[in-house]
């Protein structure tokens, strides 16, 4: 008998995956920070962390942010190198999880937030100085998500545009008058 409620359990399960994948693309994503906040909750328990984690869905991906807690800037670690390698672990504990690859987004102590608004202000400033003498210019190398709001910024600029070059994790921004 116990086989036969354990096949039940497992077809159930397979049903409930099959129809995460094939509907409302929203209902994955939902899915998806929830999977995320459960392993990021495992995580700060481990190590005896307090912090509020809250998901959101934004722009085609889900959004985990971890707030509230002391000691949260640890997780974020030297511009901001611990809080990729845990955004990493996140999208790879949910893609075990689902099956699907993951572009889950991860910010601490609102770390990303902050960081956001400063390269906005760098893309957009390099922007108008490039406009302004005519000459490119090539910032430092920045990770995907860094590069990502500097070209955003950028393309809000009236007469450059912005291209990556470089390999990584040396890829950089280069901003360039529109001919």
């Amino acid at each position: 008998m116990s086989e036969t409620l354990q096949a039940a359990d497992t077809a159930d399960a397979e049903g409930d995956e099959a129809q995460a994948r094939s509907g409302n693309p929203e209902d994955l994503l939902v899915q998806e920070g929830d999977i995320a906040g459960d392993y990021l909750e495992r995580l700060l328990d481990l190590l005896d962390y307090d912090g509020d984690i809250d998901l959101d869905v934004e722009a085609g991906r889900a959004i985990v942010s971890i707030d509230g807690g002391e000691d949260l800037e640890k997780l974020v670690g030297q511009r901001g190198s611990v809080l990729e390698s845990l955004q990493e672990l996140t999208r790879l504990a949910v893609q075990q999880e689902t099956g699907v690859r993951s572009r889950l987004m991860l910010d601490i102590a609102g770390w990303r937030a902050g960081r956001r608004a400063e390269l906005a202000e760098l893309g957009r400033s390099t922007a108008e100085k490039v406009v302004a003498s005519g000459e490119k210019v090539r910032l430092h190398p920045m990770t995907p998500f860094e590069r990502k709001v500097v070209h955003d910024a950028v393309a809000a600029v009236a007469g450059v545009f912005s291209e990556s070059e470089g390999e990584e994790p040396q890829r950089r921004v280069v901003v360039l008058p529109k001919p």
